[in-house]
Formats: structure tokens, C-alpha cells, sequence
């Protein structure tokens, strides 16, 4: 009897779970069916292949051959070229390095798909430089990053503080030819440019153009040569491939001396940056400055909602330090290498001086008016942009989500790297890719030409989310001191060679012997009497 209840019982519960069970999983079928479907995709993603490139080791990736092959950078482009493909994945440790000299792709990563790959990679340099990510650059994606992006861009460079800061990119503009004008017999170019770039930025920020009493031909004394020295240590170490940051416990041991190399040049940025800094919060602190001078002052002075300062001591030392490393390089390589060129070729200086003297005379000094009618100038730029670039590949993108670009599968967490001379020496895209021709860049109709190149058939001032937000400071500086040096100077090479060696250095983009040429006045007197 007892068993008899017992299956009754049993029955009866199977006959109920059978007639509920349409009405307790019915609302369930939506979510099941999306879990279903994001699987199904998820798998299908998956067997997308990953770029073409060199088969890696098992655990440790291709980071023996990085460690074999220097630089780093000129070893990835032989192996692109050897697999024909615009496109590769290199693993180093278990990250994916994906690089690209394609436009095509490159406007899909930075245009198409920007919101993916707007994050950055966290690297032993990068940690250091930015004081542990409070600055904007090389910060990843994220509330820190929001912060300081939208202060740099609306407070730092916006037109307003472009053309308040005028003046002192005028001082600094006139300084330079006061430095070629006193050493007219064998200028050190790469000298007077980089310096430039400093004496620009030291006004900005600090209001001074020098660090120590100054030296009277104009040029940069002791403490300034140690401060851009240090400036182009650290942009060498940044994104260097470093084997620590594919293997952080290597970190501890610094395997290549990069995080040597690296503290030494933060060491020297202190130096000079941190007091000046900190009297300066103590002067808004106390209320002995109340005025906004230069964007340090700006930067001190911000306050938010409750009316509390904005920035931390922290963070404006950090992003003083990190916005120098963005300020000098490029200008002044440019810069560097139009001559170079132009030296070599007579004909380019005598056409740009032709234009100058059109649009601006002999009677006054270029000015920033003068910029936007200068458009062989600016082509002389541009080809230099394409053809020399600073280094071989920009700040890496890191994918936050699996992604598919150009028909591969990108895993998130990869780091994009976008090929600078691999865009702008792509013969796909270029007709003679190797020769300087600036006549390529001006436009038919006449109209203005300028440094940006929205296409990405070269890389200038990058595009999307984290493009850099001071292309009109960067075009001015370039600009301005490449059309004073052309207009105020007719440039030739030494008298004891036979022209400009046009060599890049073995481990990086620039000129391998910085650029020394003879600079003869040829305005009236009476305009350098001032300088």
C-alpha cells in the first residue's frame, strides 16, 4: 500500500512538472536564444585566422627573434615584406602585437572601430613616465584618461589659449634666428631646431626660455642641452619593446636596461620641472598669484564643481613631463630633414624662397598670418612628414574586445601598431615612394595645404579618440620655424663636401649625423639689427 502511495505521489508530481514546464522556461527563451547566438558568433570569430607572421615559440612568442633582431622596428617591416601582407600578428609572451601600413585598415582601426582600440598598453616605461597613468597620452582607457583629455583639449590647446600664448611662440621664433644669425658659418640644425621646441615649451609652461643664467648667442645653455637630451631618451625608451613588458617578472631583473635608462631621464625631468611646480602651487596656494600667465598657471588654477583644484601636484608634473615628450620631436625632425633635402636640391629652396618673398616680402619677418598662403612650405613639410617620420610606428592602440579587421580575427588585448613609413613609403599608395617630392601635395585648385592627412596615407597628428588634440600647435611650430629659416637664411652644405648625406641612423628615424649647413643672411640688415 505504501509503495502504491508513494508512486501515486511520484506520478502526479512528474505530471505537474510536465505541464509547468512550458511556463517556466517560456520567459527564459529570449535570453537562451541571445546566449545561443552570441556563442555561435563567438566560435565563428574564432575561426577567423589571425594575420600572417612568423610562427612563434611555444609560451614565449617570437621574443627571442626581438631580442636578435635590432631594431625592432626594421626587423617587423622585413618580415612584412617577406609575407607580402599589409598586415601581422607577431606574439610576444601572450600578447598579440598586430602592425599595420595599410590606410585602408588603418581607418578601420582608427576610424571604424576607434571606440574598440582607444585603450593603451601598460609598460614598465609608460608606468614610470606617467607617474602610475594620471596623465592623458599613454594612459588607458578609462575615467583618468576622460579627465585629462578633456582638460588638455579644451583648456590647454583650445584656439582661445593657441592665440594667447602667441607672443611667446613669437620670442622663441625670433630667438632662433638670433641663434643662426650669430653661428652663420656652420649651423648645428638639429641643435637650434630641438631647441626651439624646448625654448617654446619652457615658455609655455614655466615662462622662461632657460633653466640657467642663458648664453648670449641665443642658443641653449648646459641645463637646457641635459633637459632635451632627456627628452629623447625617454621618447626612445617609451614603446621600445621592451622584453620586461611581454614578461613583467622580468621587470625586477631590467633584462635590457630600458628601466635604467628610463628612471635616469625622469630623474633629470624632475630636476628641473618639480620646483618650479611646486612654487608655483604654493604662489596660487597662499594667494600671491592670482593672474594666468602660461598654462602651468592653468593647469594650477582649475577648480571643480565644489570649487577644489582639479589637478593634484601629482598630476601636473606628470602631464608638464609628458606633454614635452609630445612638443619636440616631431617639429624639429621635420624641420631637420626639409633642409636636408632642400640643401641637396637647390631648386626646392630657391622655389619655397620665391613664395616667401611673394606672399611676405623683404621688409618684415614670416609671421603666423602668413602661414595658411604658404602652401609650398607646408608641401615641403608634409613630404617630410610622409617620408622621415619621427619613428617607425605611432603610440600602440590596445583592442578591448575581439574585433575583426580586414577580414583577420584582432583578440582583444592585442596592441595595434600603425606603421608610420610603412603608410607613407607604401608603394600601393605612392608613386615613387622614396623620392622627396613635395609638388605632390599641392592641391590643383590652389587651396590651402596643410600638415593633417584625414585619409591616413600618412600618419600626421593620428584620428579618432586619441589623435593628438595639439595639431595647431604642432603645424604652427613646424611651419613657423622651417618658413623663418628659409625666408631669413639661403642655406648650403659645408664647403668640404659634396652635399647633405641623406642616411637614416641605425636605431631610429633620424638623420644619423645631425644636419650641419652654412646659413647666409639674405634680408637687409636692418631686420636682424633687433635680434
Amino acid at each position: 500500500m505504501e509503495y502504491t502511495v508513494r508512486f501515486f505521489q511520484l506520478s502526479q508530481l512528474f505530471h505537474f512538472l510536465k505541464n509547468s514546464l512550458h511556463y517556466l522556461f517560456l520567459p527564459m527563451i529570449p535570453i537562451l536564444s541571445l546566449m545561443i547566438i552570441k556563442k555561435i558568433v563567438c566560435i565563428n570569430s574564432r575561426k577567423l585566422n589571425l594575420p600572417p607572421g612568423p610562427k612563434p615559440w611555444p609560451i614565449i612568442g617570437n621574443l627571442p627573434e626581438i631580442l636578435a633582431n635590432k631594431p625592432v622596428s626594421k626587423w617587423i617591416y622585413k618580415i612584412m615584406e617577406e609575407l607580402n601582407t599589409e598586415i601581422a600578428c607577431i606574439r610576444l609572451g601572450n600578447v598579440h602585437v598586430i602592425p599595420i601600413t595599410s590606410p585602408d585598415l588603418a581607418s578601420e582601426i582608427l576610424k571604424k572601430h576607434d571606440a574598440t582600440f582607444a585603450s593603451r598598453p601598460i609598460t614598465m616605461s609608460t608606468d614610470i613616465i606617467s607617474e602610475g597613468y594620471v596623465t592623458s597620452i599613454v594612459v588607458p582607457f578609462g575615467e583618468q584618461w576622460k579627465k585629462m583629455r578633456k582638460i588638455i583639449a579644451s583648456e590647454l590647446f583650445s584656439p582661445l589659449r593657441h592665440q594667447f600664448l602667441q607672443d611667446k611662440r613669437n620670442e622663441e621664433a625670433d630667438n632662433l634666428m638670433c641663434y643662426v644669425y650669430n653661428n652663420a658659418d656652420l649651423v648645428n640644425v638639429r641643435v637650434a631646431s630641438r631647441h626651439y621646441c624646448g625654448n617654446v615649451y619652457r615658455k609655455y609652461f614655466f615662462s622662461r626660455r632657460y633653466f640657467g643664467k642663458g648664453v648670449e648667442d641665443g642658443g641653449p645653455g648646459v641645463e637646457e642641452i641635459e633637459h632635451v637630451d632627456a627628452v629623447f631618451v625617454l621618447l626612445k625608451h617609451l614603446y621600445a619593446f621592451s622584453v620586461s613588458d611581454y614578461v613583467p617578472w622580468l621587470r625586477v631583473v631590467d633584462w635590457d636596461g630600458h628601466k635604467r635608462e628610463v628612471k635616469k631621464g625622469m630623474g633629470i625631468m624632475k630636476k628641473y620641472h618639480d620646483s618650479i611646480v611646486e612654487e608655483r602651487f604654493n604662489e596660487w596656494n597662499d594667494g600671491s598669484k592670482t593672474v594666468e600667465e602660461d598654462r602651468l598657471d592653468v593647469m594650477i588654477s582649475l577648480k571643480d564643481v565644489n570649487d577644489n583644484p582639479l589637478l593634484t601636484l601629482k598630476e601636473v608634473k606628470a602631464q608638464v613631463t609628458e606633454l614635452i615628450l609630445a612638443v619636440v620631436d616631431n617639429p624639429s625632425n621635420i624641420v631637420e630633414w626639409t633642409l636636408a633635402e632642400m640643401i641637396n636640391r637647390p631648386e626646392l629652396i630657391q622655389k619655397a624662397t620665391k613664395e616667401l618673398d611673394e606672399i611676405v616680402g623683404k621688409n618684415r619677418l614670416v609671421q603666423e598670418y602668413d602661414i595658411p598662403k604658404l602652401n609650398f612650405v607646408k608641401a615641403c613639410a608634409r613630404e617630410s612628414l610622409r617620408l622621415h617620420p619621427t619613428m617607425a610606428f605611432n603610440v600602440p592602440h590596445v583592442s578591448m574586445n575581439d574585433t575583426v579587421v580586414g577580414s583577420y580575427f584582432i583578440p582583444k588585448g592585442s596592441h595595434v601598431i600603425i606603421g608610420r613609413d610603412g603608410l607613407g613609403r607604401n608603394p600601393q599608395v605612392w608613386k615613387e615612394p622614396y623620392e622627396y617630392k613635395p609638388e605632390r601635395h599641392l592641391k590643383n585648385d590652389g587651396s590651402d595645404v596643410t600638415l593633417t592627412e584625414p585619409n591616413l596615407k600618412y600618419l600626421s597628428f593620428g584620428a579618432g579618440r586619441r589623435s593628438c588634440p595639439g595639431v595647431m600647435l604642432g603645424t604652427t611650430m613646424t611651419v613657423m620655424q622651417l618658413a623663418r629659416l628659409l625666408h631669413g637664411f639661403t642655406w648650403s652644405a659645408p664647403a668640404d663636401t659634396s652635399g647633405i648625406n641623406l642616411v637614416e641612423a641605425e636605431d631610429d628615424m633620424f638623420l644619423a649625423e645631425p644636419l650641419l649647413a652654412v646659413a647666409k643672411p639674405r634680408l637687409a640688415l636692418s631686420l636682424y639689427n633687433f635680434l
